[in-house]
């Protein structure tokens, strides 16, 4: 070769799924946080039913996402992501409910028989349902949307739960974002980020993932919208 020939490069290393996911949907992600209604409550700008109202929405996306767990448990897809012991969060979510109605709002036991959907939580729900049951792929954009924004951006939640309405750190009230069974948040994300890179699925399937995952969010932003127009902030 002499030394006007070109040095052939190296190919470049494709990018891990687990990046192109999150940097593709980073603008619905985006847009949820920013939401007026997440604004407002991470604002202390809200009262503490308007915190329940949220607490009963996640209550029934989270039924919808582990009532089909086990289902999946053995799929060869979905089923690496059933983690049972570290992320289920629905027992979580009902102390957190009998708390919030019982000491907090002054319901009694039977807090369930009370609760209701917002037709877009019932919208949401009903996709996770749908896709655990025809489309394993598409329950993992649901479930990573889900577990992994709640494990990292619910903390910010928690933290304000428990300075504006005056939680015990924690405790009662809060204890849908405490995942007691992860020692380290930091290496599960990165174990978890791990699966989404290993998934068998080829690249066509994850266009559908990521094009999944945004339409979590969207989901996600649309139950905000009509939690906005229950608790419309006053002047």
């Amino acid at each position: 070769m002499n030394a006007s020939t070109p040095t052939p490069s190296a190919p470049s290393a494709p990018t891990p799924f687990s990046t192109l996911i999150r940097t593709a949907s980073h603008e619905q992600h985006t847009e949820a946080e920013n939401s007026t209604f997440m604004s407002d409550l991470l604002g202390g700008r809200l009262g503490v039913a308007a915190y329940a109202r949220y607490t009963e929405q996640l209550w029934f996306v989270y039924r919808a996402l582990e009532e089909a767990a086990d289902a999946l448990a053995d799929d060869p897809v979905a089923g690496p992501f059933v983690r049972r012991r570290e992320l289920r969060r629905v027992a979580a979510l009902e102390q957190d409910l009998a708390h919030l109605h019982g000491t907090r709002l002054g319901g009694g036991a039977d807090w369930r028989a009370a609760l209701t959907p917002l037709p877009a939580t019932a919208a949401y729900a009903d996709r996770v349902t749908e896709v655990a049951r025809t489309w394993p792929a598409g329950y993992v954009a649901h479930h990573y949307t889900r577990y992994l924004g709640d494990l990292s951006g619910g903390q910010i939640i928690r933290g304000t739960a428990e300075k504006t309405w005056g939680f015990e750190r924690k405790g009662d009230g809060v204890r849908f974002y405490v995942f007691d069974s992860i020692a380290n948040p930091a290496a599960f994300k990165r174990d978890y980020r791990a699966l989404l890179d290993a998934l068998p699925v080829d690249d066509l399937e994850k266009q559908r993932i990521v094009d999944e995952c945004k339409r979590a969010f969207a989901l996600n932003t649309a139950v905000f919208a009509d939690l906005g127009r229950q608790f419309p902030l006053t002047a």
